[in-house]
Order: C-alpha cells, then sequence, then structure tokens
C-alpha cells in the first residue's frame, strides 16, 4: 500500500512538471507569434524566468524523491532543444 502511494506520488509529480513544462512551451510559442522575436529581452527576460523556476520545481521533487535526479535533467534537456528548435524555426522564416 505505501509503495502504491509512493508511486502515484511519484507519477504525479513528474506529471505537474511536464506540464509546466508544455506551459513554458505554449507561453513562448505565442509569444514568438505574436509578441516579440527571440532577440528581444523581454523574450530572453521570459525564457529565464520560466526555466529557472522549472528547474527550482525540478530540484525541489528530486530533494523530496518524487524525482529522479536523471528525469528531471532529461525533462529539461528535452524543453531546452524543443526551444532551441523553436528559435531556429523561427529565425529562419
Amino acid at each position: 500500500m505505501a509503495s502504491e502511494i509512493a508511486v502515484n506520488h511519484r507519477d504525479k509529480a513528474l506529471a505537474v512538471l511536464k506540464a509546466d513544462a508544455d506551459k513554458i512551451m505554449r507561453l513562448i510559442k505565442v509569444q514568438m507569434d505574436n509578441l516579440t522575436m527571440p532577440q528581444c529581452p523581454l523574450y530572453e527576460e521570459v525564457l529565464d524566468t520560466q526555466m529557472f523556476g522549472l528547474s527550482r520545481e525540478i530540484d525541489f521533487a528530486v530533494r523530496l524523491g518524487l524525482v529522479e535526479e536523471h528525469e528531471g535533467k532529461d525533462l529539461l534537456d528535452t524543453l531546452e532543444r524543443e526551444l532551441s528548435a523553436l528559435h531556429d524555426a523561427f529565425t529562419t522564416k
């Protein structure tokens, strides 16, 4: 029973972190499509702030034992790759 609860908390933690990563992706897409160029300080500020916040969430989940460190790193790496691809696609328009 206790291991089921731990797995449930772990699954929920990963789902929340992935949802937050998706939210960052959507926010940046909207900003790039409608507001500013990627070279704009506002874009960089939003991206830096959001990525820092997500990294702190991941660190907290790792310290609680809800997420393995490599899973958190993988999530950040994936998001960074997606954002880089989005940036490249936007700048080559």
